[in-house]
């Protein structure tokens, strides 16, 4: 049996009919918690959040909770565990701090509570601003990954790399991501 027995048609563009099938049964309505990690935003003079809770809203996901924190690896835990357990959250988006510099804390305060990482997530997203901001792409540390039944992103802080991430890779596959998280 070859490699790509079975696959071959999802990597020459077409969908493989499980995928389909998944994504059918995907959840259509997620209520999402947004989160913004930074040190200078208020709720009103944050855009990239506002922006991810726009996406989703207009995609008929919920936003129950939007939030700011502060750069710091302790109170992101403690928000996104807040998240994790909250009822009937499917996902938590935190956006901001995700680059090279010190006081990029994201993906150190993320990545610990994760029961699994979504690789794929970092590397498509990676591939698209790579598209779109060339070599500069490679300073983000974008991820996501499942957690207590739920799904966590991690997208950078920019309006553009947000609008990115939410439109080509969070809203398409963010229903069939939690249906596979929620799976006994």
């Amino acid at each position: 049996m070859s490699h790509e027995h079975g696959h071959g048609d999802a990597h020459r563009g077409e969908e493989a009919p499980s995928v389909h099938r998944h994504r059918k049964g995907a959840p259509r309505r997620i209520p999402t918690w947004v989160v913004t990690v930074s040190d200078t935003r208020t709720l009103e003079t944050d855009s990239g959040g506002a922006l991810v809770a726009s996406l989703l809203e207009e995609a008929g996901h919920p936003v129950p909770e939007r939030r700011i924190v502060s750069d710091d690896v302790e109170a992101i835990q403690a928000t996104l565990r807040e998240g994790l357990v909250a009822p009937d959250v499917g996902a938590v988006i935190l956006t901001g701090g995700t680059g090279v510099a010190p006081r990029d804390v994201t993906p150190e305060a993320v990545t610990p509570l994760l029961e699994r990482v979504i690789p794929g997530f970092g590397e498509l997203f990676r591939m698209l601003s790579y598209e779109e901001i060339g070599a500069a792409a490679l300073l983000s540390r974008a991820l996501a990954g499942q957690a207590g039944g739920r799904v966590v992103f991690a997208l950078p802080g920019s309006r553009g790399a947000i609008r990115t991430a939410m439109e080509k890779l969070v809203i398409p596959e963010m229903g069939h991501l939690v249906g596979e998280s929620t799976k006994a």
